[in-house]
């Protein structure tokens, strides 16, 4: 087994020739659970945790920690249990969202990904939104990464042509399959989007059997599976940490536990994508900064009134552009107060040695 299966090329090779330099290794995240790494190094695994030096360098706190998917610099360390984290080369992509209750925090969920399955389910509980595949698809969108949306549970649902038709009303020109993880059939046709080199996550909430997608494509139970609670329709988390997966005669998958929050980070501009509908009509308006309420020439408004465009659509388009705003403002606000933290810090950081200096002349 070699790098190669873990998705190294020679791009990464050129990016780690300086760390080659200091007598560094390469290294995957491929598990990562509450601050703990598991890499593969081409020749195995082995548990990883940040060097000193790392730590302290790292300045914006979790973001630049190391995530499933990340290549690594590591010190090997051959006389201990953990090698050494030195260096996070530099993302290709990055998924990442608002930090749950955090909204000045950046949450990385996966690096370097060529591809996000967002899975759904077709069970009539709470799998299934178009709200919700929106707010993902500006996630992914502003990744870099492309879409692919995966229906599951397409055995227990009565009229399967109709909720395709209905997700691709909402994805567009990001492909839509249905399948049944459980039975095994559809899970053939998301396999040419991973071929060797090439790296996947599945994202989705709990219960839309994420789980039992991975377990189908690597053709063995890899990971824990349970059933949809009855008394609400909820899921239930079985997957607890982010874990990278080589699929046999393919490319790489990670899972990713269930997120009940899909707001996205910085995708401002991806908006657009994802509601090309309503970017087109915007272009036609008399004036250029038209908020399309009340301005006359609106086009966006004319669309409304005659059916072309969708209110419900134009409706989660706004909603998602003042959260990104709101978003933007906060994290504004944020960083003025921490660069103010780090400037009271430096003051009495001074002011200490000074003092010292004065008590050593004395």
């Amino acid at each position: 087994m070699n790098l190669r299966e873990w998705g190294w090329d020679e791009q990464w090779a050129a990016a780690f020739a300086p760390q080659a330099a200091a007598g560094l290794q390469p290294a995957r995240v491929i598990r990562q659970d509450r601050g703990a790494c598991e890499v593969h190094t081409g020749t195995g695994e082995r548990s990883a945790e940040p060097t000193g030096r790392f730590r302290f360098a790292v300045e914006a706190g979790e973001t630049d920690m190391p995530v499933a998917g990340d290549w690594l610099a590591i010190d090997p360390r051959p006389t201990c249990d953990r090698a050494g984290i030195a260096a996070v080369l530099p993302r290709r992509t990055c998924l990442s969202r608002q930090d749950a209750g955090r909204p000045t925090r950046e949450q990385v969920l996966a690096a370097n990904i060529d591809l996000v399955f967002l899975v759904s389910a077709l069970d009539a509980g709470r799998g299934f939104s178009l709200p919700r595949l929106e707010r993902a698809l500006a996630l992914v969108q502003a990744s870099g990464a492309e879409a692919v949306v995966v229906l599951n549970k397409a055995d227990l649902c009565d009229d399967i042509a109709a909720r395709v038709h209905e997700a691709q009303s909402a994805a567009l020109a990001a492909p839509v399959v249905a399948l049944s993880a459980l039975e095994g059939w559809g899970v053939e046709e998301l396999r040419p989007w991973l071929p060797a080199g090439r790296t996947g996550v599945l994202l989705g909430p709990s219960g839309v059997g994420k789980s039992a997608l991975v377990n189908a494509l690597l053709g063995t139970r890899v990971q824990a599976t349970q059933p949809v609670r009855e008394e609400d329709a909820r899921g239930r988390h079985t997957t607890t940490r982010r874990e990278l997966f080589r699929i046999p005669d393919g490319g790489l998958l990670i899972d990713t536990a269930g997120l009940r929050e899909f707001q996205p980070w910085d995708a401002g501009a991806g908006l657009d994508s994802v509601f090309p509908e309503v970017a087109a009509l915007a272009e036609q308006c008399r004036f250029r900064d038209c908020r399309h309420a009340k301005e006359p020439g609106c086009a966006v408004q004319q669309a409304l009134a005659d059916g072309r465009l969708d209110p419900r659509r134009f409706e989660h388009y706004l909603r998602l552009q003042r959260e990104q705003a709101y978003q933007a403002q906060k994290r504004d606000l944020g960083a003025q107060r921490a660069e103010k933290a780090r400037w009271k810090e430096i003051a009495c950081w001074v002011k200490e040695i000074n003092k010292q200096r004065d008590q050593d002349r004395g």
